[in-house]
């Protein structure tokens, strides 16, 4: 559920990088956050227990227009991969208005994209959220590498609903930003009608399709940096998982605080 700030009037919607392990979820995260400029995006925290991670940063769109007159924020964070992992994927998946599943299209990796997925929809359930109506994206990552899972397939297999979909190869930042626009562009209505009751439009979706729409005065973008940041990560080790669930949560209302 995003965090809202009456006093500060300002917005933190939370999205979260769900996929298999080595999937390039972090990968993700890692680019975005050194391509943007350092005005508009918090410091890339990794919060750690002594066998898992969780990174989070905050980032500010410039044309997400305002909410009800309120500052709109991005909270970006990962789950970690391995299945084996599922409570603290599930304590980072809690209150998320938005997921990008990355999959793997690797063909060897066929069982792991499908059983991620399953394991998402899940936990989605069992926080009460609708998979069919949540925002979601898919982006089929590892695109420059050779015995790819067709798109074909994947939308098969993991999307037959229609949700958008972005091909990508996050290492080379390909489809990197595309990703993050489209879920953004999702999470803003979604929120609008979570809370302030504004009713979202009623999307069809017949078939599944790029996310690649063309550009609108509507679209939400993000301001970069005029060369690439050096990555600079912030370490914050923890015991146990709900210790991080709870840094988390405190990131997230410790940005909603900030007045300007």
């Amino acid at each position: 559920m995003a965090f809202i700030n009456y006093t500060s009037k300002t917005l933190a919607i939370k999205i979260v990088y769900y996929g298999p392990g080595l999937s390039g979820k972090t990968t993700n995260l890692r680019y975005i956050h050194s391509m943007m400029d350092q005005a508009y995006r918090g410091d890339l925290v990794c919060l750690e227990t002594p066998i898992e991670r969780t990174l989070f940063f905050d980032l500010l769109p410039i044309k997400a227009g305002l909410i009800h007159e309120f500052t709109t924020h991005f909270q970006l964070l990962t789950v970690p991969g391995q299945v084996f992992y599922d409570a603290s994927r599930r304590s980072v998946l809690k209150g998320a208005d938005g997921v990008v599943f990355v999959a793997d299209s690797q063909i060897p990796l066929i069982d792991a994209n499908l059983e991620n997925f399953d394991g998402l929809r899940k936990n989605m359930e069992d926080f009460s959220m609708d998979i069919n109506s949540n925002p979601l994206v898919f982006q089929y990552n590892k695109r420059d590498l050779d015995n790819l899972i067709p798109v074909e397939t994947f939308n098969r297999l993991l999307n037959p609903q229609g949700f958008p979909f972005v091909e990508s190869s996050a290492v080379n930042g390909d489809g990197v930003f595309e990703t993050l626009k489209e879920i953004s562009k999702l999470t803003v209505p979604f929120v609008r009608e979570k809370i302030f009751g504004e009713k979202r439009p009623d999307p069809e979706k017949p078939a599944p399709k790029p996310a690649a729409p063309p550009a609108t005065k509507e679209d939400i973008d993000f301001v970069s940096s005029p060369q690439k940041e050096p990555l600079r990560v912030t370490r914050i080790k923890f015991k146990s998982q709900r210790d991080i669930e709870k840094e988390v949560e405190s990131l997230a209302r410790e940005f909603t605080d900030k007045t300007d």
